[in-house]
């Protein structure tokens, strides 16, 4: 990891605390005394402070110092939670969030032209609140005192009023361009170091050593007033390569055990768990095993524990956590990570792996077909089913809750409602509904105009809704859910609804449709996706009912999903978006119909039936059968795709389901399920209604994918 890596690190970490920090403001906003919001606000900024000055970013650093000051007196108390504050607050942060950007781009951070005069009155703003002009860098650093190279060997007591921090530095920190005496300059910053004991016990022999490894350990007493997540931070840069050991003042004896009991040290030793513990000094261990050795006693943990316990060096109870510690460390040893960060391209690039993998696996199982050869068609079938696995666990690595693009709107809906007056509350259900991440990002902007159009001409003004008997507040819901093989997102309002009248009238002028028609309402609501097509007779920066609906529209047909609208008048809309769960591999339903396969997505799919020839007969010039005394609109494949006509003795239809309804497809042969992985067509194919994309069998040969909602849309199906 070079230094350029490291700022791409906190680039990226910084942008989860600031939205960290703005859903806490908004927490705030509607619950002022939050106490927990505030102090995540606190250290969010705090973190972002400390952590642009390990990678110079000095205008960061120093903008979000005073911006933490404010925060400081807020935690205090000193100064009280408003909505000026609030709204103070939320500018600040999208202005570190500027110039975090800038200084990643460029090594010239200053600002030029409107940034300048926006960063002065913030700062001036934030000042009015301090009471005092406070300086725009980063505080000085406070003189490092009393460095002393190690302490008294013995006489330390477990009650103390510094923090101790043990620290063992990675040994590649020097080869990421880090120096390890930066972080104890910039803990003087925080406070003051009492004292401070440089180790080299980690140096390999001569043979072994390696001049760009870093072999350096600190035990340090350290003075400060701040808390023990803030000293954290200084090292977020090397947190995960280095060891960091800190101990609270005033710790007492349980302190140290639930020390020693947290540690994830990998050494059996009884003297390294409590020397890096914190419970015992580098010279209280070397007296201790100075008085073993001058009394002959046989080197042993116990034996050990005893004489620190005799001479008074550490408490019995510390001794016994440390055993208990050491036998926990030989029988599990030291703890691994839960989580790992990983980049987005080589998740990508494991699906694409896993794709060729079932492509591969599909061609050997038709190939032990073809032979039937028992032991390999046996061996082809275990092959399959660990595919299956791999494939199903690796999406779900994709997977992300949408919780997190819900909650994003909360920003939104307030800059809106601070803008056109109105109050507005935004509902998020089904948050833990997950989705593939690569749709995640790409509903977004989708998500951003539908909420924005809800929120300027769904909701009604304050009186108007008033004079309806409805709450001052308008609210507007996202909701997820998982419905037959696909997410549906809904976003609704409880606000005016669509106009049907002035829809149709508006269409009629544009030429869209001719007077007279007779259109459902579900036809009369498409006719806002049409390019341009707006019905406000004022449009304002944030939106129009209908401008650039037909950009939702095509950006939702490029995930290959589908867009309805439900409105009535006075009670609200409601928009719902389908789509598909992934975009890389699918369960699918092999078919043929002619000399082509299709595959139908299986979760799609309800079940199989035969259509015989006494049923065709009965339904020539209709395009439904009777199927259990219900009535099945069914769809010939073969007349939408233009496929030759083949001799089959029966004729199949395969019953799917989409949005509560059921169609039937007629096909020629039927060929079980199949792991399709999903190729996008050509430019030249993509306006090809009723295909989504194409996949390749096992024997080499291509089948398309059927879109089961757009080639039901596109078909009239009588007496549906």
């Amino acid at each position: 990891m070079d230094f350029d890596e490291i700022k791409g690190t906190f680039v990226l970490e910084s942008s989860e605390l600031l939205d960290k920090m703005e859903e806490a403001l908004l927490r705030l906003e509607s619950a002022p005394h939050d106490t927990e919001a505030i102090n995540a606000l606190f250290r969010s900024a705090h973190t972002i402070k400390g952590s642009a000055g390990i990678v110079d970013f000095k205008r960061v650093e120093g903008f979000t110092h005073v911006a933490e000051n404010v925060l400081d007196k807020v935690r205090d108390g000193a100064i009280t939670i408003s909505g000026d504050l609030i709204g103070l607050l939320l500018k600040c942060r999208d202005h570190i969030k500027t110039i975090i950007a800038l200084s990643s781009e460029s090594d010239d951070t200053e600002l030029k032209g409107v940034l300048v005069d926006e960063e002065g009155s913030l700062l001036t703003a934030l000042r009015s609140f301090l009471g005092a002009t406070l300086s725009q860098d980063a505080p000085e650093q406070a003189p490092v005192e009393a460095i002393a190279e190690d302490r008294a060997p013995s006489g330390r007591q477990v009650s103390t009023e510094n923090w101790h921090i043990s620290l063992r530095f990675g040994p590649d920190i020097l080869k990421h361009g880090l120096d390890p005496m930066s972080f104890i300059s910039y803990l003087g910053r925080l406070g003051t170091i009492v004292s401070l004991a440089t180790l080299y016990d980690a140096i390999p022999p001569a043979s072994e050593y390696d001049a760009e490894a870093c072999y350096l350990g600190i035990e340090m007493d350290f003075k400060s007033d701040f808390d023990k997540k803030t000293i954290e931070d200084v090292f977020e840069f090397i947190r995960e390569d280095s060891k960091i050991r800190i101990i609270p003042p005033k710790s007492e004896i349980d302190e140290y055990i639930n020390f020693i009991n947290d540690m994830t040290e990998d050494s059996f030793r009884l003297g390294d768990i409590l020397l890096k513990g914190g419970a015992l000094t580098e010279n209280e261990l070397k007296e201790a095993l100075r008085l073993q050795t001058e009394k002959g006693r046989e080197a042993g943990a116990e034996k050990l524990g005893d004489i620190l316990v005799k001479e008074a060096l550490v408490d019995k109870k510390v001794i016994d956590a440390a055993l208990d510690k050491q036998k926990s460390v030989r029988a599990q040893g030291a703890r691994e990570a839960k989580t790992i960060r990983v980049d987005a391209d080589k998740l990508d690039s494991l699906i694409n792996l896993v794709g060729e993998l079932v492509i591969a696996g599909g061609s050997i199982s038709q190939h032990a077909q073809r032979v039937a050869d028992s032991e390999l068609i046996e061996a082809s079938y275990v092959l399959g089913r660990l595919l299956e696995d791999i494939r199903d666990r690796a999406m779900t690595v994709r997977m992300v809750p949408i919780g997190d693009t819900f909650s994003r709107f909360q920003r939104v809906l307030r800059d809106i409602s601070k803008s056109i007056g109105n109050d507005i509350a935004l509902v998020i259900k089904g948050g833990e509904t997950e989705l593939d991440k690569t749709v995640v990002e790409k509903i977004v902007d989708p998500l951003t105009h539908l909420v924005r159009n809800s929120a300027d001409h769904g909701i009604e003004a304050g009186p108007e809704r008033a004079r309806k008997g409805k709450p001052a507040t308008g609210t507007i819901t996202l909701n997820a859910f998982h419905d037959a093989g696909s997410i549906v997102i809904e976003v609704s309002d409880d606000g005016k609804g669509l106009d049907k009248e002035r829809i149709v009238k508006k269409a009629i002028e544009k030429g869209l449709i001719k007077g007279g028609q007779n259109l459902s309402d579900s036809e009369v609501y498409s006719l806002i996706f049409e390019p341009g097509f707006s019905t406000a007779e004022n449009i304002t920066k944030l939106s129009g009912r209908g401008v650039g609906m037909d950009v939702v529209r095509r950006n939702i047909e490029e995930l290959r999903g589908a867009v309805h609208i439900k409105s009535e008048t006075d009670k609200g809309t409601v928009v719902s978006i389908r789509l598909p769960l992934t975009l890389a591999i699918i369960d699918g339903f092999l078919v043929k119909v002619g000399p082509s396969f299709y595959v139908i997505p299986l979760d799609m799919v309800v079940e199989c039936v035969e259509l015989p020839s006494s049923e065709r007969g009965s339904v020539v010039g209709r395009s439904y059968i009777n199927l259990r005394g219900a009535v099945l609109p069914y769809i010939r494949l073969k007349e939408v795709f233009s496929e030759e006509a083949a001799e089959v003795k029966y004729e199949n239809i395969v019953v799917v389901q989409y949005a509560g309804q059921k169609v039937g497809f007629v096909v020629d042969e039927l060929f079980g399920e199949v792991q399709a992985v999903i190729r996008s067509l050509g430019r030249l194919y993509r306006g090809i209604v009723g295909v989504s994309g194409a996949t390749i069998l096992g024997d080499g040969k291509v089948a398309l994918i059927v879109d089961v909602p757009k080639l039901i849309g596109s078909v009239e199906l009588a007496g549906a």
